[in-house]
Protein backbone atom coordinates (compact mmCIF):
# COMPACT_ATOMS: atom_id res chain seq x y z
CA UNK A 1 0.00 0.00 0.00
CA UNK A 2 1.51 3.24 -1.17
CA UNK A 3 1.67 5.71 1.73
CA UNK A 4 2.23 9.76 1.97
CA UNK A 5 3.51 12.16 3.99
CA UNK A 6 4.15 15.98 3.63
CA UNK A 7 7.89 16.53 3.49
CA UNK A 8 7.63 19.69 6.03
CA UNK A 9 11.25 19.54 7.24
CA UNK A 10 12.09 19.92 3.75
CA UNK A 11 9.62 22.40 2.39
CA UNK A 12 10.04 24.46 6.02
CA UNK A 13 13.84 24.41 5.39
CA UNK A 14 13.71 25.84 1.95
CA UNK A 15 11.39 28.33 2.75
CA UNK A 16 12.89 29.98 5.51
CA UNK A 17 16.72 29.08 4.96
CA UNK A 18 17.32 28.78 1.19
CA UNK A 19 15.11 31.58 0.03
CA UNK A 20 14.48 33.56 2.66
CA UNK A 21 10.24 33.90 1.93
CA UNK A 22 9.48 35.55 5.55
CA UNK A 23 11.54 38.32 4.53
CA UNK A 24 10.13 38.28 1.07
CA UNK A 25 6.44 38.37 2.09
CA UNK A 26 6.86 41.50 4.56
CA UNK A 27 8.66 43.61 1.82
CA UNK A 28 5.66 42.93 -1.13
CA UNK A 29 3.19 43.70 1.93
CA UNK A 30 1.71 40.01 2.91
CA UNK A 31 0.82 41.33 6.80
CA UNK A 32 -1.29 37.96 6.98
CA UNK A 33 1.63 35.64 6.26
CA UNK A 34 3.41 35.80 9.15
CA UNK A 35 5.82 32.46 9.77
CA UNK A 36 3.17 31.41 12.55
CA UNK A 37 -0.05 31.86 9.84
CA UNK A 38 2.26 30.15 7.14
CA UNK A 39 2.84 27.12 9.29
CA UNK A 40 -0.32 26.48 10.63
CA UNK A 41 -1.90 26.63 6.38
CA UNK A 42 1.39 23.79 6.07
CA UNK A 43 0.17 21.98 8.98
CA UNK A 44 -3.11 21.75 8.02
CA UNK A 45 -2.48 21.14 3.92
CA UNK A 46 -0.38 18.05 5.29
CA UNK A 47 -2.97 17.03 7.15
CA UNK A 48 -5.63 17.17 4.43
CA UNK A 49 -3.78 15.91 1.92
CA UNK A 50 -2.23 12.59 4.12
CA UNK A 51 -5.39 11.79 5.76
CA UNK A 52 -8.09 12.40 3.50
CA UNK A 53 -6.68 12.55 -0.01
CA UNK A 54 -4.16 10.10 -0.38
CA UNK A 55 -6.49 7.20 0.88
CA UNK A 56 -8.56 7.87 -2.07
CA UNK A 57 -5.56 7.56 -4.69
CA UNK A 58 -6.05 3.56 -5.00
CA UNK A 59 -9.58 4.15 -5.13
CA UNK A 60 -9.76 6.26 -7.74
CA UNK A 61 -7.25 4.13 -10.42
CA UNK A 62 -9.42 1.56 -9.17
CA UNK A 63 -13.03 2.87 -9.91
CA UNK A 64 -12.64 5.67 -12.20
CA UNK A 65 -15.58 7.96 -13.65
CA UNK A 66 -18.50 7.12 -14.95
CA UNK A 67 -20.13 8.68 -17.95
CA UNK A 68 -23.90 8.26 -18.37
CA UNK A 69 -24.42 9.01 -22.05
CA UNK A 70 -28.31 9.49 -21.79
CA UNK A 71 -27.70 12.68 -19.48
CA UNK A 72 -24.02 13.35 -20.04
CA UNK A 73 -23.39 13.31 -16.82
CA UNK A 74 -20.39 11.89 -15.08
CA UNK A 75 -20.02 10.43 -11.68
CA UNK A 76 -16.21 10.53 -9.65
CA UNK A 77 -15.12 7.97 -7.80
CA UNK A 78 -16.45 6.51 -4.26
CA UNK A 79 -15.24 10.02 -1.51
CA UNK A 80 -14.04 12.19 -4.56
CA UNK A 81 -17.05 14.72 -3.96
CA UNK A 82 -17.01 14.47 -0.28
CA UNK A 83 -13.10 15.37 0.03
CA UNK A 84 -14.07 18.37 -2.35
CA UNK A 85 -16.70 19.31 -0.23
CA UNK A 86 -13.89 19.42 2.69
CA UNK A 87 -11.38 21.13 0.41
CA UNK A 88 -14.07 24.13 -0.31
CA UNK A 89 -14.87 24.11 3.73
CA UNK A 90 -11.16 24.76 4.17
CA UNK A 91 -11.13 27.47 2.26
CA UNK A 92 -8.28 26.41 -0.21
CA UNK A 93 -10.16 27.74 -3.29
CA UNK A 94 -9.21 30.62 -2.75
CA UNK A 95 -5.97 30.51 -0.99
CA UNK A 96 -3.91 33.27 -3.29
CA UNK A 97 -6.43 35.17 -4.81
CA UNK A 98 -7.00 38.84 -4.02
CA UNK A 99 -9.32 39.45 -1.14
CA UNK A 100 -11.61 41.97 -3.27
CA UNK A 101 -12.60 38.85 -5.50
CA UNK A 102 -13.07 36.67 -2.88
CA UNK A 103 -9.70 35.22 -1.73
CA UNK A 104 -7.33 35.48 0.92
CA UNK A 105 -4.75 37.01 -0.49
CA UNK A 106 -1.72 34.86 1.09
CA UNK A 107 1.34 34.14 -1.51
CA UNK A 108 1.36 32.31 -5.17
CA UNK A 109 4.37 30.54 -3.04
CA UNK A 110 2.88 29.14 -0.16
CA UNK A 111 -0.56 28.05 -2.99
CA UNK A 112 2.64 25.82 -4.61
CA UNK A 113 3.24 23.87 -1.36
CA UNK A 114 -0.23 23.09 -1.08
CA UNK A 115 -0.54 22.05 -4.73
CA UNK A 116 2.31 20.05 -4.16
CA UNK A 117 1.20 18.05 -1.25
CA UNK A 118 -2.30 17.54 -3.06
CA UNK A 119 -0.32 16.11 -6.11
CA UNK A 120 1.43 13.90 -4.01
CA UNK A 121 -1.70 12.58 -1.95
CA UNK A 122 -3.89 12.15 -5.03
CA UNK A 123 -3.21 13.48 -8.54
CA UNK A 124 -6.41 12.43 -10.53
CA UNK A 125 -8.59 14.25 -7.48
CA UNK A 126 -6.22 17.32 -7.93
CA UNK A 127 -7.22 17.65 -11.59
CA UNK A 128 -10.32 19.02 -10.97
CA UNK A 129 -9.78 22.08 -8.98
CA UNK A 130 -6.49 22.70 -11.15
CA UNK A 131 -7.48 24.52 -14.06
CA UNK A 132 -10.15 26.28 -11.90
CA UNK A 133 -7.14 28.50 -10.77
CA UNK A 134 -6.10 29.32 -14.64
CA UNK A 135 -9.74 30.42 -15.76
CA UNK A 136 -9.97 32.77 -12.88
CA UNK A 137 -6.41 34.56 -13.90
CA UNK A 138 -8.07 34.49 -17.15
CA UNK A 139 -11.23 36.17 -16.30
CA UNK A 140 -8.94 38.64 -13.63
CA UNK A 141 -7.11 39.84 -16.37
CA UNK A 142 -8.89 40.39 -19.44
CA UNK A 143 -12.30 39.83 -18.39
CA UNK A 144 -15.06 42.66 -18.16
CA UNK A 145 -15.99 44.39 -14.95
CA UNK A 146 -18.96 41.91 -14.94
CA UNK A 147 -17.30 39.56 -15.51
CA UNK A 148 -14.88 39.44 -12.32
CA UNK A 149 -17.98 40.39 -10.44
CA UNK A 150 -20.32 37.02 -12.15
CA UNK A 151 -17.66 34.70 -12.30
CA UNK A 152 -14.55 35.01 -9.88
CA UNK A 153 -16.80 34.52 -6.58
CA UNK A 154 -17.91 31.38 -6.97
CA UNK A 155 -14.88 29.97 -8.37
CA UNK A 156 -13.03 30.91 -5.71
CA UNK A 157 -14.77 29.86 -2.79
CA UNK A 158 -15.30 26.72 -4.79
CA UNK A 159 -18.80 26.55 -5.45
CA UNK A 160 -18.16 26.39 -9.38
CA UNK A 161 -14.84 25.09 -11.16
CA UNK A 162 -13.33 26.11 -14.26
CA UNK A 163 -11.63 24.32 -17.18
CA UNK A 164 -9.70 24.90 -20.24
CA UNK A 165 -11.46 24.05 -24.02
CA UNK A 166 -8.92 24.36 -26.33
CA UNK A 167 -8.21 21.41 -28.11
CA UNK A 168 -9.99 19.73 -30.88
CA UNK A 169 -9.86 15.91 -32.70
CA UNK A 170 -7.85 17.84 -35.13
CA UNK A 171 -6.11 20.16 -33.83
CA UNK A 172 -3.78 20.38 -30.62
CA UNK A 173 -0.59 22.33 -30.71
CA UNK A 174 -1.92 24.16 -34.36
CA UNK A 175 -4.57 26.21 -32.73
CA UNK A 176 -4.89 28.09 -36.24
CA UNK A 177 -6.45 24.88 -37.43
CA UNK A 178 -9.09 25.31 -34.62
CA UNK A 179 -12.84 24.85 -35.94
CA UNK A 180 -15.03 25.86 -33.46
CA UNK A 181 -16.76 29.09 -34.16
CA UNK A 182 -18.53 31.76 -32.00
CA UNK A 183 -21.67 33.51 -33.62
CA UNK A 184 -22.66 37.05 -32.20
CA UNK A 185 -25.91 36.94 -31.49
CA UNK A 186 -28.75 39.82 -30.46
CA UNK A 187 -28.56 40.36 -26.75
CA UNK A 188 -24.04 40.74 -26.76
CA UNK A 189 -23.48 37.10 -26.08
CA UNK A 190 -22.57 34.44 -28.31
CA UNK A 191 -23.43 31.12 -30.13
CA UNK A 192 -20.42 28.58 -29.67
CA UNK A 193 -20.87 25.08 -31.56
CA UNK A 194 -17.86 22.74 -31.97
CA UNK A 195 -16.12 20.03 -30.21
CA UNK A 196 -13.13 20.18 -27.53
CA UNK A 197 -11.55 16.86 -26.78
CA UNK A 198 -8.95 16.07 -23.50
CA UNK A 199 -10.82 18.46 -21.51
CA UNK A 200 -10.27 17.83 -17.94
CA UNK A 201 -12.77 17.89 -15.53
CA UNK A 202 -15.30 19.06 -17.75
CA UNK A 203 -17.87 17.25 -16.59
CA UNK A 204 -18.41 15.92 -12.78
CA UNK A 205 -20.31 15.99 -9.93
CA UNK A 206 -18.29 18.42 -7.44
CA UNK A 207 -20.10 21.39 -8.26
CA UNK A 208 -23.44 22.85 -9.48
CA UNK A 209 -21.93 24.75 -12.17
CA UNK A 210 -18.68 24.55 -14.51
CA UNK A 211 -17.56 27.84 -16.62
CA UNK A 212 -16.00 26.55 -19.07
CA UNK A 213 -13.29 29.06 -21.44
CA UNK A 214 -13.41 27.97 -24.25
CA UNK A 215 -11.32 29.11 -27.95
CA UNK A 216 -13.40 29.65 -30.74
CA UNK A 217 -13.44 31.93 -34.13
CA UNK A 218 -15.49 34.39 -34.97
CA UNK A 219 -17.35 34.53 -38.58
CA UNK A 220 -14.54 37.72 -39.42
CA UNK A 221 -11.72 35.94 -37.71
CA UNK A 222 -8.24 36.06 -40.09
CA UNK A 223 -6.41 32.94 -41.05
CA UNK A 224 -4.37 31.24 -38.35
CA UNK A 225 -3.78 31.57 -34.73
CA UNK A 226 -4.37 35.68 -34.89
CA UNK A 227 -7.79 34.98 -35.51
CA UNK A 228 -8.87 33.07 -32.54
CA UNK A 229 -10.97 34.45 -29.42
CA UNK A 230 -11.70 33.42 -26.06
CA UNK A 231 -15.27 32.99 -24.43
CA UNK A 232 -16.77 32.02 -20.89
CA UNK A 233 -19.52 29.52 -21.76
CA UNK A 234 -21.04 28.03 -18.38
CA UNK A 235 -22.81 24.96 -18.07
CA UNK A 236 -26.12 26.74 -16.73
CA UNK A 237 -26.29 29.63 -18.11
CA UNK A 238 -25.28 32.70 -16.18
CA UNK A 239 -26.96 36.30 -16.77
CA UNK A 240 -24.98 39.24 -16.45
CA UNK A 241 -26.22 40.05 -13.13
CA UNK A 242 -25.53 36.70 -11.66
CA UNK A 243 -28.45 34.81 -12.20
CA UNK A 244 -27.92 31.12 -12.95
CA UNK A 245 -30.74 30.20 -15.15
CA UNK A 246 -31.14 26.85 -17.55
CA UNK A 247 -29.00 24.33 -18.53
CA UNK A 248 -26.52 25.35 -21.46
CA UNK A 249 -25.94 23.52 -25.22
CA UNK A 250 -23.06 22.11 -23.71
CA UNK A 251 -22.64 18.64 -22.75
CA UNK A 252 -20.21 15.36 -22.11
CA UNK A 253 -20.08 13.68 -25.02
CA UNK A 254 -17.70 10.95 -23.69
CA UNK A 255 -14.50 10.66 -21.21
CA UNK A 256 -11.82 8.82 -22.20
CA UNK A 257 -10.20 5.59 -21.08
CA UNK A 258 -6.84 6.37 -20.02
CA UNK A 259 -3.31 4.63 -18.98
CA UNK A 260 -3.35 6.68 -15.52
CA UNK A 261 -5.11 9.22 -13.64
CA UNK A 262 -7.82 7.33 -13.84
CA UNK A 263 -9.96 9.06 -11.26
CA UNK A 264 -9.78 12.29 -13.18
CA UNK A 265 -12.12 12.78 -15.78
CA UNK A 266 -10.85 13.44 -19.04
CA UNK A 267 -13.98 14.70 -21.56
CA UNK A 268 -15.09 15.21 -24.69
CA UNK A 269 -16.87 18.57 -24.99
CA UNK A 270 -19.80 18.72 -27.79
CA UNK A 271 -20.69 22.82 -27.75
CA UNK A 272 -24.23 22.92 -29.79
CA UNK A 273 -25.25 26.56 -30.17
CA UNK A 274 -24.00 27.29 -26.15
CA UNK A 275 -24.46 30.54 -25.15
CA UNK A 276 -21.04 32.32 -24.16
CA UNK A 277 -19.76 35.52 -23.77
CA UNK A 278 -16.47 36.69 -25.29
CA UNK A 279 -13.29 37.46 -22.69
CA UNK A 280 -11.31 40.06 -24.09
CA UNK A 281 -10.62 41.63 -26.93
CA UNK A 282 -12.13 40.08 -30.54
CA UNK A 283 -9.51 38.07 -32.05
CA UNK A 284 -7.20 38.38 -28.91
CA UNK A 285 -7.87 35.15 -27.17
CA UNK A 286 -3.97 33.57 -27.72
CA UNK A 287 -3.10 36.11 -25.38
CA UNK A 288 -5.60 34.95 -23.04
CA UNK A 289 -4.95 31.10 -23.27
CA UNK A 290 -1.31 32.11 -22.85
CA UNK A 291 -2.56 33.44 -19.54
CA UNK A 292 -4.42 30.08 -18.53
CA UNK A 293 -1.81 27.93 -19.88
CA UNK A 294 1.38 29.33 -17.93
CA UNK A 295 -0.58 28.63 -15.24
CA UNK A 296 -1.32 25.31 -15.57
CA UNK A 297 2.23 24.44 -17.13
CA UNK A 298 3.29 25.48 -13.60
CA UNK A 299 0.34 23.25 -11.83
CA UNK A 300 1.53 20.32 -13.95
CA UNK A 301 5.48 20.41 -13.37
CA UNK A 302 4.33 20.25 -9.48
CA UNK A 303 2.48 17.20 -10.97
CA UNK A 304 5.78 15.74 -11.45
CA UNK A 305 7.25 17.00 -8.45
CA UNK A 306 4.44 15.57 -6.11
CA UNK A 307 4.38 12.40 -7.89
CA UNK A 308 8.21 12.17 -7.54
CA UNK A 309 7.67 12.62 -3.97
CA UNK A 310 5.56 9.74 -2.69
CA UNK A 311 7.37 7.45 -4.97
CA UNK A 312 10.70 8.20 -3.04
CA UNK A 313 9.45 7.74 0.39
CA UNK A 314 7.79 4.09 -0.40
CA UNK A 315 10.96 3.25 -2.35
CA UNK A 316 13.27 4.48 0.82
CA UNK A 317 10.68 2.78 3.27
CA UNK A 318 10.54 -0.02 1.21
CA UNK A 319 14.40 -0.24 0.90
CA UNK A 320 15.10 -0.13 4.61
CA UNK A 321 13.32 -3.10 4.93
CA UNK A 322 13.51 -5.43 2.48
CA UNK A 323 16.24 -8.11 3.11
CA UNK A 324 17.93 -9.62 0.71
CA UNK A 325 21.39 -10.34 -0.20
CA UNK A 326 24.94 -9.64 1.99
CA UNK A 327 26.79 -5.79 1.32
CA UNK A 328 29.80 -6.24 -0.33
CA UNK A 329 31.87 -5.31 2.03
CA UNK A 330 30.63 -8.12 4.56
CA UNK A 331 27.08 -7.99 6.69
CA UNK A 332 25.89 -5.14 8.05
CA UNK A 333 23.02 -6.27 9.92
CA UNK A 334 24.62 -9.66 10.77
CA UNK A 335 21.86 -10.95 13.36
CA UNK A 336 19.50 -10.66 10.21
CA UNK A 337 19.48 -13.32 7.41
CA UNK A 338 20.31 -11.07 5.14
CA UNK A 339 20.61 -6.91 4.72
CA UNK A 340 18.68 -4.62 3.95
CA UNK A 341 19.03 -3.60 0.17
CA UNK A 342 19.83 -0.37 0.92
CA UNK A 343 23.08 -1.21 1.43
CA UNK A 344 23.43 -1.70 -1.95
CA UNK A 345 25.23 0.34 -4.65
CA UNK A 346 22.86 0.13 -7.57
CA UNK A 347 19.94 0.88 -4.64
CA UNK A 348 21.37 3.68 -3.27
CA UNK A 349 22.11 5.48 -6.93
CA UNK A 350 17.83 4.86 -7.64
CA UNK A 351 17.16 5.91 -4.08
CA UNK A 352 19.73 9.43 -4.33
CA UNK A 353 19.14 10.14 -7.59
CA UNK A 354 15.25 10.91 -6.81
CA UNK A 355 16.37 12.38 -3.54
CA UNK A 356 18.46 14.67 -5.48
CA UNK A 357 15.95 15.47 -8.47
CA UNK A 358 13.08 15.56 -6.26
CA UNK A 359 14.26 18.06 -3.94
CA UNK A 360 16.07 19.76 -6.56
CA UNK A 361 12.71 20.08 -8.28
CA UNK A 362 11.38 21.86 -5.29
CA UNK A 363 13.54 24.12 -4.97
CA UNK A 364 13.06 25.13 -8.40
CA UNK A 365 9.57 24.99 -8.25
CA UNK A 366 9.70 27.45 -5.35
CA UNK A 367 11.40 30.27 -6.78
CA UNK A 368 8.96 30.19 -9.68
CA UNK A 369 6.24 30.99 -7.01
CA UNK A 370 8.13 33.62 -5.42
CA UNK A 371 8.82 35.26 -8.84
CA UNK A 372 5.04 35.15 -9.13
CA UNK A 373 4.93 36.97 -6.11
CA UNK A 374 7.41 39.50 -6.99
CA UNK A 375 6.00 39.79 -10.64
CA UNK A 376 2.37 40.90 -9.00
CA UNK A 377 3.16 42.33 -5.65
CA UNK A 378 7.09 44.52 -6.18
CA UNK A 379 6.27 47.91 -5.45
CA UNK A 380 9.24 48.51 -8.70
CA UNK A 381 7.72 48.33 -11.78
CA UNK A 382 11.72 47.23 -13.01
CA UNK A 383 11.37 44.71 -10.53
CA UNK A 384 7.92 43.56 -11.59
CA UNK A 385 8.88 43.09 -15.03
CA UNK A 386 12.14 41.58 -14.22
CA UNK A 387 10.71 38.83 -12.28
CA UNK A 388 7.47 38.59 -14.88
CA UNK A 389 11.05 38.21 -17.30
CA UNK A 390 12.48 34.87 -15.10
CA UNK A 391 9.49 33.02 -14.38
CA UNK A 392 8.64 33.30 -18.26
CA UNK A 393 12.33 31.52 -19.18
CA UNK A 394 12.05 29.07 -16.34
CA UNK A 395 8.48 27.93 -16.81
CA UNK A 396 9.33 25.20 -19.85
CA UNK A 397 12.02 24.15 -17.90
CA UNK A 398 9.73 23.66 -14.70
CA UNK A 399 7.12 22.12 -16.44
CA UNK A 400 9.32 19.55 -19.03
CA UNK A 401 12.30 18.98 -16.65
CA UNK A 402 9.85 18.39 -13.37
CA UNK A 403 7.68 15.71 -15.35
CA UNK A 404 10.58 14.19 -17.17
CA UNK A 405 11.99 13.21 -13.66
CA UNK A 406 8.99 12.56 -12.34
CA UNK A 407 8.63 9.56 -15.00
CA UNK A 408 12.38 8.98 -13.94
CA UNK A 409 11.92 9.12 -10.53
CA UNK A 410 8.91 7.19 -10.27
CA UNK A 411 10.65 4.39 -12.36
CA UNK A 412 13.53 3.91 -10.21
CA UNK A 413 11.32 4.31 -7.43
CA UNK A 414 9.76 0.99 -8.71
CA UNK A 415 12.68 -0.62 -9.67
CA UNK A 416 13.70 -0.48 -6.05
CA UNK A 417 10.58 -2.71 -5.13
CA UNK A 418 11.84 -5.17 -8.15
CA UNK A 419 8.93 -7.58 -9.03
CA UNK A 420 6.86 -5.98 -6.00
CA UNK A 421 6.74 -2.76 -7.73
CA UNK A 422 4.63 -3.91 -11.02
CA UNK A 423 1.99 -5.52 -9.17
CA UNK A 424 -0.37 -3.05 -8.04
CA UNK A 425 -0.25 -4.40 -4.02
CA UNK A 426 2.35 -1.44 -3.51
CA UNK A 427 0.94 1.19 -5.50
CA UNK A 428 3.85 2.13 -7.08
CA UNK A 429 2.77 1.15 -10.55
CA UNK A 430 -0.60 3.64 -10.72
CA UNK A 431 2.24 6.42 -9.62
CA UNK A 432 3.85 5.63 -12.58
CA UNK A 433 1.21 5.16 -15.15
CA UNK A 434 -0.14 8.49 -13.79
CA UNK A 435 3.56 10.04 -13.93
CA UNK A 436 3.14 9.59 -17.86
CA UNK A 437 0.65 11.99 -18.57
CA UNK A 438 2.36 14.95 -17.32
CA UNK A 439 4.64 15.30 -20.06
CA UNK A 440 2.08 14.96 -22.59
CA UNK A 441 -0.97 17.34 -21.40
CA UNK A 442 -0.34 21.30 -21.26
CA UNK A 443 2.24 21.21 -23.83
CA UNK A 444 4.16 18.00 -24.54
CA UNK A 445 8.44 18.57 -23.69
CA UNK A 446 8.77 19.14 -26.99
CA UNK A 447 6.54 22.33 -26.92
CA UNK A 448 8.59 23.07 -23.41
CA UNK A 449 11.27 22.54 -25.62
CA UNK A 450 10.48 24.97 -28.80
CA UNK A 451 9.06 27.60 -26.02
CA UNK A 452 11.94 27.49 -24.67
CA UNK A 453 14.45 27.93 -27.12
CA UNK A 454 12.73 29.80 -29.23
CA UNK A 455 10.07 32.30 -28.02
CA UNK A 456 11.95 32.41 -24.60
CA UNK A 457 15.65 33.23 -25.98
CA UNK A 458 16.09 33.32 -29.46
CA UNK A 459 12.91 35.52 -29.49
CA UNK A 460 13.81 38.02 -26.69
CA UNK A 461 17.73 38.04 -27.67
CA UNK A 462 17.64 35.57 -24.22
CA UNK A 463 16.85 38.24 -21.63
CA UNK A 464 15.75 35.38 -19.30
CA UNK A 465 19.08 33.25 -19.85
CA UNK A 466 21.05 36.55 -19.06
CA UNK A 467 19.02 37.36 -15.82
CA UNK A 468 19.23 33.89 -13.85
CA UNK A 469 23.23 33.87 -15.20
CA UNK A 470 23.56 37.42 -13.29
CA UNK A 471 21.84 36.10 -10.41
CA UNK A 472 24.34 32.95 -10.70
CA UNK A 473 27.34 34.74 -10.98
CA UNK A 474 25.94 37.36 -7.75
CA UNK A 475 25.70 33.78 -5.79
CA UNK A 476 28.73 32.30 -6.45
CA UNK A 477 30.73 35.79 -6.09
CA UNK A 478 29.77 35.51 -2.46
CA UNK A 479 31.40 32.20 -1.86
CA UNK A 480 34.64 33.36 -3.18
CA UNK A 481 37.42 32.43 -0.92
CA UNK A 482 34.93 29.19 0.34
CA UNK A 483 37.24 26.42 0.10
CA UNK A 484 35.26 23.91 0.94
CA UNK A 485 32.88 24.87 -1.96
CA UNK A 486 35.33 25.86 -4.59
CA UNK A 487 35.46 22.94 -7.28
CA UNK A 488 31.26 23.07 -6.84
CA UNK A 489 31.43 26.69 -7.42
CA UNK A 490 34.15 26.43 -10.74
CA UNK A 491 32.05 23.76 -12.14
CA UNK A 492 28.88 25.87 -11.78
CA UNK A 493 30.40 28.92 -13.86
CA UNK A 494 32.08 26.46 -16.12
CA UNK A 495 28.34 25.27 -16.74
CA UNK A 496 27.16 28.46 -16.78
CA UNK A 497 29.42 30.07 -19.62
CA UNK A 498 28.90 26.87 -21.72
CA UNK A 499 25.46 27.31 -21.65
CA UNK A 500 25.85 30.96 -22.89
CA UNK A 501 28.40 29.39 -25.29
CA UNK A 502 26.07 26.94 -26.61
CA UNK A 503 22.80 29.40 -26.81
CA UNK A 504 24.85 31.70 -29.23
CA UNK A 505 26.07 28.72 -31.22
CA UNK A 506 22.61 27.40 -31.75
CA UNK A 507 21.20 30.90 -32.56
CA UNK A 508 23.91 31.82 -35.04
CA UNK A 509 23.26 28.47 -36.91
CA UNK A 510 19.85 28.91 -36.63
CA UNK A 511 20.42 31.95 -38.73
CA UNK A 512 21.51 29.64 -41.76
CA UNK A 513 19.13 26.85 -40.77
CA UNK A 514 15.67 27.09 -39.27
CA UNK A 515 15.68 23.66 -38.50
CA UNK A 516 18.97 24.09 -36.05
CA UNK A 517 16.33 25.44 -33.46
CA UNK A 518 14.49 22.35 -33.66
CA UNK A 519 17.44 19.95 -33.68
CA UNK A 520 18.98 21.49 -30.02
CA UNK A 521 15.75 22.32 -28.63
CA UNK A 522 15.55 19.12 -26.43
CA UNK A 523 18.72 18.76 -25.46
CA UNK A 524 19.03 22.69 -24.75
CA UNK A 525 16.01 22.21 -22.29
CA UNK A 526 17.48 19.50 -20.22
CA UNK A 527 21.03 20.88 -20.30
CA UNK A 528 18.94 24.10 -18.70
CA UNK A 529 17.13 22.14 -16.40
CA UNK A 530 20.43 20.82 -15.24
CA UNK A 531 22.48 23.24 -14.88
CA UNK A 532 19.64 25.15 -12.65
CA UNK A 533 19.63 22.49 -10.43
CA UNK A 534 23.11 22.34 -9.64
CA UNK A 535 22.47 26.26 -8.46
CA UNK A 536 19.79 25.61 -6.32
CA UNK A 537 21.51 22.76 -5.14
CA UNK A 538 25.08 24.57 -4.07
CA UNK A 539 22.52 27.17 -2.57
CA UNK A 540 21.01 24.28 -0.15
CA UNK A 541 24.75 23.26 0.48
CA UNK A 542 25.48 26.68 1.77
CA UNK A 543 22.25 26.86 3.59
CA UNK A 544 22.42 23.61 5.02
CA UNK A 545 26.50 24.48 6.32
CA UNK A 546 25.23 28.00 8.06
CA UNK A 547 21.62 26.03 9.74
CA UNK A 548 20.60 25.59 13.13
CA UNK A 549 18.95 22.17 12.01
CA UNK A 550 19.70 18.64 12.98
CA UNK A 551 23.43 17.04 11.53
CA UNK A 552 21.64 14.78 10.00
CA UNK A 553 19.63 16.43 8.18
CA UNK A 554 22.31 19.08 7.34
CA UNK A 555 24.74 15.78 6.50
CA UNK A 556 21.72 14.68 4.32
CA UNK A 557 21.45 18.19 2.15
CA UNK A 558 25.53 18.44 1.88
CA UNK A 559 26.02 14.89 0.60
CA UNK A 560 22.77 14.89 -1.69
CA UNK A 561 24.31 17.91 -3.49
CA UNK A 562 27.99 16.33 -3.72
CA UNK A 563 26.02 13.62 -5.72
CA UNK A 564 24.09 15.63 -7.64
CA UNK A 565 27.57 17.72 -8.98
CA UNK A 566 29.44 14.23 -8.86
CA UNK A 567 26.42 12.10 -10.75
CA UNK A 568 23.84 14.22 -12.16
CA UNK A 569 24.91 17.16 -13.37
CA UNK A 570 27.68 15.56 -15.57
CA UNK A 571 24.76 14.75 -17.93
CA UNK A 572 25.22 18.25 -19.19
CA UNK A 573 27.80 16.93 -21.07
CA UNK A 574 25.79 14.32 -23.25
CA UNK A 575 23.70 17.46 -24.16
CA UNK A 576 25.82 19.76 -24.99
CA UNK A 577 27.70 17.09 -27.31
CA UNK A 578 24.40 16.36 -29.28
CA UNK A 579 23.27 20.24 -29.02
CA UNK A 580 27.51 20.82 -31.23
CA UNK A 581 25.90 18.21 -33.64
CA UNK A 582 23.50 19.92 -34.97
CA UNK A 583 20.53 19.35 -37.37
CA UNK A 584 22.20 17.49 -39.94
CA UNK A 585 22.27 13.79 -38.91
CA UNK A 586 18.86 14.37 -37.41
CA UNK A 587 16.86 16.16 -41.04
CA UNK A 588 19.38 14.00 -43.63
CA UNK A 589 17.19 10.63 -43.74
CA UNK A 590 14.00 11.00 -46.16
CA UNK A 591 10.96 10.52 -44.87
CA UNK A 592 10.03 7.42 -46.70
CA UNK A 593 13.50 5.56 -45.65
CA UNK A 594 12.24 5.38 -42.18
CA UNK A 595 10.83 1.86 -42.98
CA UNK A 596 7.49 0.52 -43.99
Amino acid sequence: MSQYTAPLDDIRFILNEVLDAPTQFARLGHADATPDVIDAVLEEAARFSASVLAPLNAVGDQQGCHHDPATGEVTTPDGFKAAYAQYVEGGWPGLTAAPEHGGQGLPHLVGTLVSEMINSANLAWGNFPLLSHGAVEALRQHGEDWQREVFLKPLLEGSWTGTMCLTEPHCGTDLGLLRTRAEPVDDGAYSITGTKIFITAGEHDFTDNIIHLVLAKLPDAPPGAKGISLFVAPKFKVSRDGIVGERNAVRCGSIEHKMGIKGSATCVMNFDGAQGYLVGEKHGGLKAMFTMMNSARLGVGLQGLGLSERAYQNALRYSRERLQSRALTGPKFPEKPADPIIVHPDVRRMLLSVKALTEGSRMLAMHAGSLLDEAAHASDPAARERAETLVGFLTPISKACQTEWGIENTYNALQCFGGHGYIAEHGMEQLARDARITTLYEGTTGIQAMDLIGRKTASSQGAGLKLFLADVEAFCATLAGDDELADDVATLRARCAEWGELTTGVLGRAAGNPDELGAAAWDYLFYSGYVVLAYWWLRAAVAARDSSRPAAFKEAKRETARFYFARILPRTLAHAAAIRAGAGSLMALEADHFGA
